[in-house]
């Protein structure tokens, strides 16, 4: 067995209100920042409040929040040049995955002289990053605690994986209240998208015991913020129990890995701009009834600590009551349980399939699969 040895970065800070710290926690890393947000902040009055902390502090910052098409690398350039024109010591990411990725992108490379495009055909970088610091406004921040970065090259809109730079996050700040600004809708899809993160680490054969022991408390922390926590408890609001799970989610994924339906999601996502937790959540029945043939105590012991349980007389084995509870959750939430319901045909999605086919998280996965079988897997779900 080889050796343990764990190394943590970034900080992470989860609590209600740590948003109004942003300004005491930037000053460590610099007193000029680029700002890249998420528009829809301002349309709901959040960024004033957030923005606040740094003016309060007399941090300097200007913001970016021109991200009409998701972290794209024409979106990716704009930030960029501002960044550098502006000189400033660090960029701050507020707002969901497509927000904190293009920031990513800006602080690993904004000291290389190359053009971008010479890092996403395969250059490495040669240069230090920039300090990154991340507020999620979402539950979950895929990708925050790795060196790699999904972004969407604009010269063909393909979903392309860059390798960066090493601890390039300095902190994380998880906010649970900025989560109550999602519809019911959104929380419900990434709810389930965050138990796909937790489902695929725990299958992912990169998967070890430290990851484990996050993974099992995430998906019992889940279960609580999904369907309530016996009495007595605990006291915790739903929204912290969520941020909570999401955050173990997102670190576990990092320790392991993402599997085919993320992966599948996020090719869709970067093709067609369909919701990535909406098609996470559609397929992670199908990845469980799936991996329930060659895991089947790993499957079993999730759903047990997902609360599912069968009836002593029931015929269906677990792994089939826990795809079927997730089908019901997506009912009860009104959301699509079909990927043909999402309008793109089948044959717009084998291009979804054949990106991730290429990208390096297809030797990740719990078995052997090629891009056949990942088309297999959508055709079920179709």
């Amino acid at each position: 067995m080889a050796d343990f040895i764990f190394k943590i970065s970034p900080d992470i800070v989860l609590g209600a209100y740590t948003a109004s710290r942003l300004g005491q926690y930037a000053k460590e890393w610099g007193s000029k920042f680029i700002v890249i947000a998420d528009p829809v902040l301002k349309e709901v009055g959040l960024t004033e409040k957030i923005f606040q902390s740094l003016t309060d502090r007399n941090v300097d910052f200007f913001t970016f929040t021109e991200i009409p098409e998701g972290a794209s690398t024409k979106t990716i350039q704009q930030a960029l040049n501002l960044a550098k024109d502006a000189h400033v010591h660090g960029v701050i990411a507020v707002g969901g995955v497509k927000t904190i990725q293009i920031a990513k992108a800006v602080c690993a490379y904004y000291n290389e002289i190359q053009n971008l495009y010479t890092f996403v055909d395969g250059s490495a970088t040669a240069s230090a990053p920039l300090p990154l610091i991340c507020l999620p406004t979402t539950p979950r921040a895929p990708f925050v605690f790795t060196d790699d970065i999904p972004v969407i090259d604009s010269r063909n809109m393909r979903l392309t994986l860059l390798k960066v730079q090493q601890n390039i996050c300095k902190l994380v700040l998880f906010d649970p209240n900025l989560t109550v600004t999602l519809t019911e809708n959104q929380t419900a899809a990434m709810s389930l998208e965050i138990l796909c993160m937790l489902v695929e680490a725990y299958l992912s054969p990169k998967s070890t015991f430290f990851s484990d022991m996050i993974i099992e408390k995430g998906i019992e922390l889940l279960g609580y913020a999904l369907d309530g926590v016996p009495a007595l408890a605990t006291t915790v609001p739903s929204e912290v129990l969520l941020s909570q799970s999401g955050c173990m989610a997102s670190l576990a994924s990092a320790c392991s890995s993402i599997g085919a339906a993320s992966l599948i999601s996020m090719c869709v996502n970067a093709r067609f701009k369909i919701s990535r937790s909406l098609v996470s959540a559609i397929l992670l029945p199908y990845i469980i009834e799936d991996a329930a043939s060659f895991k089947t105590a790993r499957i079993e012991k999730l759903a047990k600590l997902f609360n599912i349980s069968i009836s002593a007389e029931g015929s269906e084995s677990i792994a089939v009551a826990f795809s079927e509870n997730i089908r019901q959750r997506l009912a009860k939430a009104n959301l699509p349980a079909r990927l043909k319901d999402l309008t793109i045909p089948i044959e717009k999605m084998a291009l979804a399939a054949e990106d991730a086919g290429n990208l390096d998280f297809i030797t990740s996965l719990p078995r052997s699969m090629t891009t056949d079988d990942l088309f297999s897997i959508i055709k079920q779900a179709f």
